[in-house]
């Protein structure tokens, strides 16, 4: 069984920055591909950043140039660094690890983004 914890979710002011953290525990395969979801009132979920284990990072339209995705394998890691941020990237922010047999979700971590 593999659980994901997130981290680093805060109230910020526009403009601001955050960096969260997501970490693996457990047993998987190296190939896979981490993700952040971002999940608003109302339950929308968006995929705002994905990287697979060799792969280019990609972004959704209303982080891009904003947000960056890295990983760190060794520590079976994932982040997000988000800068400038606005309003509208308040929510919850989950992880979310796929490997070609399951897929596994953390709880997710709160990011209130204040004017």
């Amino acid at each position: 069984q593999v659980r994901l914890e997130e981290s680093g979710g805060a109230l910020v002011q526009a403009g601001g920055s955050l960096r969260l953290s997501c970490r693996a525990i457990g047993s998987f395969t190296s190939l896979n591909e981490m993700a952040w979801y971002r999940q608003t009132p109302g339950n929308y979920q968006e995929q705002v950043a994905a990287k697979t284990t060799h792969g280019n990072p990609e972004y959704s339209d209303s982080v891009k140039g904003r947000f960056t995705i890295s990983r760190d394998d060794a520590k079976s890691a994932v982040y997000l660094q988000m800068n400038n941020l606005k309003l509208t990237d308040s929510g919850v922010y989950r992880c979310r690890l796929q490997t070609p047999l399951a897929e596994y979700w953390g709880q997710g971590t709160q990011v209130t983004v204040s004017a």
